[in-house]
């Protein structure tokens, strides 16, 4: 890489001109076999060194953790003396008055539209915009006031930041190391470790490994031999990282706020059973703007939670919980995390066996890792003097399909193995709430027990009554389900399909395609007619049918008369009819002769 200067750009580069067209630069693949077979002997070597695997990590479980050996002092507040982690000064842009500076939207004219609309397609993000600013980009502040008056013991443990990453654009990547780098304290940071799961973008290739070297050792990239997803990417990442003590995970595409190491390490110096997440904020992947999440309570401070279709939930922060804290931006009890960015301490995460190797590629791990530190005696901790960006995908990205190894539904697959770990009896609400889930074969869990039993780790019950006692309230546990399954019209090929609307879209009838999804729904015994979290209701017309994000005490509006062929809407004492022509699905006066208000509901079991 040639030398750049303050500005992050090197001589005779034009200081804000994007990569046009694109994706002609980032989009160029490799050939992916060769490179396997080039390093196929350097990773036979690694092994015969006496390598753990992640099966044998499993199999040799501590039956109790190991005690805290570590003295720490407890942060201490004091109003009005900036605190010892703090900058003493601004920080200095990565480019003076450059675009997205103090983390300023960026937006871009019309002549960019067909190249940012590419680069989205690709990676999720606006990477024009993305490659217009610096990777040394200076952030606005988002803590509250008080978080710059901690002061923190000196004496913190050391860690290992792992990121990683499949495709991931450049400069978004970049900007996470850059970042971490920028305001990290280098005596803390042993190490950056890059997990590359199989990527074929020629620029994460010898352009990555050349650019790190600048970096004199503290940046690693590792490539694995295959797509291991995302989950059992970070269990290797976790093997991969040996010098840092604690282990912080960050998605590809974050950038870390100032001062944000100290509020979220202390905790686990004092306390190694303490896993910690900071405050997520959004980066918006069209400007790069960095704004708070939205919800939460007035602080916008939130809890993690779930429904009980297991969609990730936030909830806002209870009165209890407030009551355990002197102040309001001391760290937080939550009974689940995000899972894409916490911090844990190395040893601690091998004594739960990192996570589930069963899991495959996204979704549930976070779940899975939070009730195994809660049930297990460890504590999940939310900081909200620790705050950290990230990006989220846009619409019109066009994803990263699992490989074929993987087959069908890994996400639901993962789910069900959750549940049936760690559930106990209430996977039966789960099961209500996905029912196309319940054949679904899930491989063995019978380590995972033995964890549970030679760890001695407490019911979900118990942890639904003194950790996540608040879950309920907010989502009430499932009704029975009545019937489950697509809502086919009578001897037709034409089935009701939200067609992915939520929250006021219109269903529609659309050809039956037998694979749940957008056609699977469900009628409990509450008369309700769901699919996931959202109800079937009357539309604002009158007539059309409507999906909407749906509460226990809500939309009770549905009985199926399974003899009959009939689904009565109650309020109206109208019944649920279609046109196959117009694609159509509405509720109209009864009549008992008319075909198109005649229906099935037919199971569908997920494969």
């Amino acid at each position: 890489m040639p030398h750049r200067g303050g500005d992050g750009l090197a001589p005779g580069e034009d200081r804000f001109k994007p990569v046009v067209p694109w994706p002609h630069v980032e989009g160029v693949e490799v050939d992916l076999e060769s490179i396997r077979r080039k390093n196929k002997a350097k990773n036979e070597q690694e092994r015969h060194a006496g390598g753990d695997s992640q099966k044998d990590v499993m199999q040799r479980q501590y039956l109790t953790f190991k005690p805290q050996t570590f003295t720490y002092h407890d942060p201490v507040l004091r109003p009005g003396v900036l605190g010892n982690f703090e900058p003493k000064e601004p920080e200095p842009p990565g480019v003076v008055g450059g675009p997205g500076e103090r983390a300023k939207p960026l937006v871009l004219g019309p002549e960019f539209k067909p190249a940012v609309q590419a680069s989205i397609k690709e990676f999720g993000f606006n990477m024009v915009a993305s490659d217009m600013i610096s990777l040394d980009r200076s952030v606005n502040d988002l803590r509250q006031e008080e978080c710059k008056y901690w002061h923190y013991d000196e004496n913190l443990l050391t860690s290992s930041v792992v990121i990683v990453f499949h495709n991931e654009g450049w400069s978004t990547l970049m900007r996470t190391v850059h970042s971490v780098i920028k305001r990290t304290p280098r005596k803390y940071l042993a190490e950056i470790v890059l997990i590359d799961d199989f990527s074929n973008k020629e620029h994460l290739k010898e352009k990555l490994d050349e650019y790190i070297k600048s970096w004199n050792g503290l940046v690693k990239v590792f490539r694995n031999e295959r797509r291991e997803g995302l989950i059992q990417a970070r269990s290797i990442g976790a093997q991969k990282a040996k010098l840092g003590q604690v282990l912080i995970y960050l998605d590809a595409h974050c950038e870390v706020a100032v001062n944000w190491y100290a509020p979220l390490v202390a905790p686990i110096s004092k306390d190694r059973t303490i896993c910690t997440v900071p405050l997520i904020d959004v980066i918006n992947g069209n400007t790069y703007e960095i704004v708070p999440q939205g919800g939460g309570d007035e602080d916008g401070y939130a809890r993690g939670a779930w429904d009980w279709s297991m969609l990730w939930k936030r909830v806002p922060l209870t009165p209890r919980e407030k009551s355990l804290r002197k102040t309001k931006t001391e760290p937080y009890r939550s009974p689940a995390m995000a899972g894409g960015l916490f911090a844990i301490e190395r040893e601690f995460f091998f004594e739960l066996g990192l996570y589930d190797p069963g899991l495959q590629i996204w979704g549930g791990e976070n779940f899975e890792i939070s009730y195994k530190i809660w049930q297990c005696g460890g504590k999940l901790l939310f900081v909200p003097c620790s705050r950290v960006g990230h990006i989220y995908r846009l619409e019109g990205w066009q994803g990263n399909p699992p490989p074929i190894y993987v087959g069908s539904s890994p996400t639901l697959k993962n789910y069900v193995r959750v549940v049936e770990v760690w559930w106990d009896e209430y996977k039966d609400y789960f099961y209500a709430s996905r029912p196309e889930s319940k054949a679904l074969p899930y491989g063995d869990i019978s380590e995972l027990k033995k964890f549970r039993e030679d760890h001695n780790c407490k019911s979900f019950k118990w942890f639904m009554e003194e950790i996540a006692y608040d879950i309920t309230s907010h989502y009430p546990l499932p009704p029975k389900n009545v019937e489950w399954g697509e809502i086919r019209g009578l001897e037709t090929a034409y089935c009701i399909d939200s067609m992915g609307k939520t929250n006021g879209g219109f269903v529609e009838l659309g050809p039956c395609h037998r694979m749940g999804g957008n056609q699977l729904f469900r009628i409990n015994e509450a008369n309700q007619l769901m699919q996931y979290d959202q109800c079937l209701t009357k539309g604002i017309d009158g007539s059309k049918v409507m999906i909407m994000h749906c509460n226990l005490n809500e939309f009770k509006e549905w009985q199926y008369f399974k003899n009959l062929h009939r689904f009565t809407h109650i309020p109206s004492g109208k019944c649920l009819d279609r046109s196959e022509v117009l694609h159509q699905v509405f509720i109209s006066n009864c009549d008992s002769s008319k075909a198109t208000q005649k229906w099935e509901m037919n199971n569908i079991h997920t494969v």
